[in-house]
C-alpha cells in the first residue's frame, strides 16, 4: 500500500472518528426533544412575561401574543392536552394506516419478491442501473431495505459474472443516499406530510396548499429515476472498476462461507414458479383496483370531486390518498400471501399488521414527545415569532430565493451526519424553516421536498448510521480486514453526485415553477 493511500485512509479514519465522537455526545432523539421541549417552555415563559407579540405578514392581522408553558395557563394547557398532543400528532393519522397495509405486503413476502424479480430479470449490462432504481425505491420497505437490497444485489452481480462487492455497496448507497424518494408513495411521505401540516399551524391566517402523502409525488418520480440511473452509472463506471484495480476478491472468505453454512441458507434471487404466479395475480389485483378507482372518480357527479367538479387543489379524492395507498398494499399483499399459503385467515393478517407496528415501536414512542414539542411550539406562539423574525433576517441579508433553499439543504446534509432519524430532524428543522420559508413565498410542500435532499445524501457516510455495521459485516465476507473507513471511502463517490443531482432537480422545479404533486406548487398564492 502506498504512503499516499495510507495517509488518505488515516485522514478518513480521523474524520470519521471525529464525526462519531461528536454524534455520540448528542442525546438520543427522545431525550433531545425532552430538552428542546423544556427549553421552548422556558423561552416562551420569559417572552410571555415580557409581553412579546408578533404580527404575521399576510395573516389575519391579529397579533400573536406569546404564551408561556411555565405559567398557570400554560401548565393547565399542558396537563389538559397531553393525550391530545400525542394522538393528535398529524403523522400518526397517516403513517399508522399505511404501516398496517405495508406490513401485509412485506410480511407475506410480496415486496421482497418484487425486488428479487427486478434483479433476476435484468440483463448483465443493466444490473447496476436496476440496483440503483430498485434501491432508491426500496424505502417503501422502510429500514428493511438496508437488509434486503445489498446482499441480493451482491448475489445477482456474482451470478452475472460481475463484482459482488460492487452490487453490495452500490445497493447500500442507493437505499441510503436515495432514501427519501421512491416511485410510489410510502409511509415516509405520510410522515413528512403530517409534520409539515402540523408546523404550519404556527402561521394563523396564511393560505397554503394542503400537504398530503403525494404532495411531492412528481418531484419524487423524477428524483428516483435520476438518482437510480446516476447510481447505476457510478457502480458501473467508478465503483466496480476501482474494486478490480484494487484486487478486491470476488470470492467470500472461507470463514464466511463456513459461518453461512452453519447459520443460514443462501438467499435466492430467482423466484419459484409459485412465487411468480403469486406476484402476477397480485399485480392483476392491483390493476383491477386501478380500473375500479378510475371509474369511481371519473364518472360525472362523482362524490370524490370538489364543488367545482374537479380534483385540485382540494377534493375528497386528494383527502383519500391514505386510503388509496392502504388499499393497494393491503389488496396486493393479501392476494400474494393467499397464493403463497402464508395468509390463510384474518388472524394471520392481524399478526402481520401487529408485527409491522412492532417494527415501528421506537417511532411510536418518539412520536409522544414530538407531538408535545410541535403542539407547544404552535400554542406558545414561539414558532410564529421565529418564522417572522427569521424571514425578516433573510430579507435583510438578501439571502432569499433559491440561495436560501440551498443553504437549508446544506444545513440538513450536515445535521444528517449526526441525527439519523428523519422524523426527528424534520420535526426540528420543519418547525423553524417551513413557516419561515412560507413568509418569503415558498409553499410548505417545496420546503419539504428540499429537505429530502439533505436528509438522505449524506446518510451513507456517517458512522452513526446503525446499518453501517450491517454493511461492514457483509463486506468482511470478502475483505476480512475492512473497516468503517473502507466502507466510507467506497461510498463517498455516491454522496456528492447524489447531492448535486438532487439539488439541481430542486433548482429546476424552483426556476421552472413546476408542480411538485397534485395540487402543490413551489410558490404561495399560485
Amino acid at each position: 500500500m502506498s504512503s499516499t493511500t495510507t495517509e488518505r485512509r488515516t485522514f478518513t479514519d480521523r474524520m470519521l472518528t471525529g464525526v462519531e465522537n461528536v454524534g455520540n455526545k448528542l442525546p438520543e432523539p427522545f431525550t433531545l426533544f425532552v430538552i428542546l421541549f423544556l427549553l421552548t417552555g422556558v423561552i416562551s415563559t420569559a417572552m410571555a412575561w415580557s409581553d412579546v407579540s408578533v404580527v404575521v405578514p399576510g395573516g389575519d392581522g391579529e397579533p400573536v401574543v406569546m404564551q408561556g408553558l411555565f405559567t398557570g395557563e400554560g401548565l393547565a394547557w399542558f396537563t389538559s392536552n397531553l393525550g391530545e398532543n400525542y394522538l393528535g400528532f398529524p403523522p400518526l393519522k397517516t403513517v399508522l394506516p399505511i404501516l398496517l397495509a405495508v406490513g401485509i405486503a412485506e410480511k407475506t413476502g410480496m415486496l421482497g419478491a418484487v425486488v428479487r424479480k427486478s434483479f433476476g430479470s435484468a440483463p448483465r449490462w443493466m444490473l447496476p442501473y436496476v440496483v440503483g432504481l430498485v434501491g432508491v425505491t426500496a424505502s417503501i420497505m422502510a429500514d428493511s431495505a438496508f437488509i434486503v437490497v445489498p446482499p441480493l444485489a451482491a448475489l445477482v452481480f456474482k451470478a452475472a459474472g460481475r463484482h459482488p462487492v460492487a452490487g453490495l455497496l452500490g445497493g447500500f448507497a442507493a437505499v441510503g443516499a436515495g432514501y427519501s424518494t421512491a416511485l410510489v408513495p410510502t409511509s415516509l411521505d405520510a410522515l413528512f406530510a403530517g409534520i409539515t401540516t402540523a408546523v404550519m399551524e404556527t402561521l394563523p391566517g396564511i393560505e397554503y396548499a394542503p400537504v398530503n402523502p403525494v404532495s411531492n409525488y412528481y418531484f419524487n418520480i423524477a428524483a428516483a429515476i435520476v438518482l437510480g440511473m446516476l447510481c447505476g452509472f457510478i457502480i458501473d463506471k467508478v465503483l466496480e472498476p476501482r474494486l478490480v484495480r484494487q484486487g478486491v476478491t470476488t470470492e467470500r472468505s472461507e470463514e464466511a462461507q463456513e459461518g453461512e453454512r452453519e447459520v443460514a441458507e443462501e438467499p435466492r434471487a430467482e423466484l419459484s414458479p409459485r412465487e411468480n404466479t403469486a406476484l402476477r395475480l397480485s399485480l392483476l389485483a392491483g390493476l383491477a383496483f386501478t380500473a375500479l378507482l378510475l371509474v369511481a372518480v371519473l364518472l360525472p357527479g362523482s362524490p370524490w370531486r370538489n364543488e367545482e367538479g374537479g380534483f385540485l387543489p382540494r377534493s375528497p379524492l386528494l383527502s383519500s390518498i391514505v386510503f388509496i395507498v392502504v388499499a393497494y398494499f393491503m389488496l396486493m399483499g393479501a392476494v400474494y400471501g393467499r397464493v403463497m399459503g402464508v395468509l390463510r385467515s384474518m388472524k394471520d393478517a392481524v399478526t402481520m399488521m401487529g408485527q409491522a407496528l412492532g417494527d415501528m415501536m421506537s417511532f411510536l414512542v418518539l412520536a409522544f414527545i414530538l407531538g408535545q414539542f410541535i403542539a407547544l411550539f404552535a400554542w406558545s406562539g414561539l414558532g410564529s415569532w421565529i418564522a417572522v423574525r427569521g424571514a425578516e433576517g433573510l430579507q435583510a441579508s438578501g439571502l432569499t430565493g433559491f440561495p436560501a433553499v440551498l443553504g437549508f439543504i446544506l444545513l440538513a446534509s450536515l445535521l444528517n451526519l449526526f441525527i439519523i432519524s428523519g422524523s426527528s430532524m424534520w420535526t426540528l428543522m420543519g418547525a423553524v424553516f417551513v413557516p419561515m420559508f412560507a413568509l418569503i413565498g415558498l409553499e410548505p410542500a417545496f420546503t419539504q421536498a428540499a429537505f429530502r435532499v439533505g436528509d438522505s445524501a449524506t446518510q451513507v457516510i456517517t458512522p452513526l448510521n446503525p446499518y453501517m455495521i450491517v454493511i461492514l459485516g457483509l463486506l468482511r465476507r470478502y475483505e476480512p480486514d475492512a473497516g468503517l473507513g473502507t466502507v466510507i471511502a467506497r461510498l463517498l463517490p455516491f454522496v456528492v453526485p447524489f447531492w448535486l443531482a438532487w439539488a439541481t432537480l430542486a433548482g429546476v422545479w424552483y426556476f421552472a415553477d413546476l408542480p411538485l404533486g397534485p395540487g402543490n406548487g413551489v410558490f404561495l398564492g399560485e
